[in-house]
């Protein structure tokens, strides 16, 4: 029996040498689907540059188990950055209770707390948006229908 080998296309990030796989590629994607938890924070800097930053909510459904245990929905909540020309996109049309489609990579980042200790954070930058939220869903903003925006 021949194992089954089924591969996403990201790009031309997968390598073959001699009929394999590269062990020594790596595939750092994130795919998230949820709701935005506040209006985005947007920095424009004097080169022309800039970056957006909300948190996003993914909830895993509650459910019942088949004894009768019931396992709570659970919510994660994301940082996320969008820059450039996304940021100036979630500047315009991106609020408080919005649905999205996010695509990006993960970073984490350390710095130093005003008391000396050292803090991690993680964060999602986006390089692809789609909003998910139908348009007329918010009175304040009728006017809006879907959209698809890459870097």
């Amino acid at each position: 029996m021949h194992p089954i080998v089924i591969l996403f296309n990201f790009g031309s990030r997968f390598n073959f040498k001699n009929h394999k796989l590269d062990t020594d590629m790596s595939v750092n994607r994130v795919i998230l689907v949820g709701n935005v938890g506040q209006d985005p924070r947007v920095k424009y800097f004097d080169t022309g540059s800039a970056v957006a930053t909300f948190p996003l909510a993914t909830t895993d459904r509650g459910y019942t188990l088949a004894n009768g245990t019931q396992i709570p929905e659970r919510t994660e909540w994301h940082n996320i950055v969008a820059s450039n020309r996304l940021a100036e996109i979630v500047d315009k049309y991106v609020h408080k209770g919005d649905k999205l489609y996010l695509e990006g990579k993960i970073r984490t980042r350390s710095y130093s707390d005003q008391s000396g200790a050292m803090r991690y954070i993680t964060e999602i930058y986006v390089d692809n948006m789609e909003m998910l939220s139908p348009k007329g869903a918010n009175p304040q903003r009728s006017s809006r229908i879907f959209w698809v925006f890459t870097t």
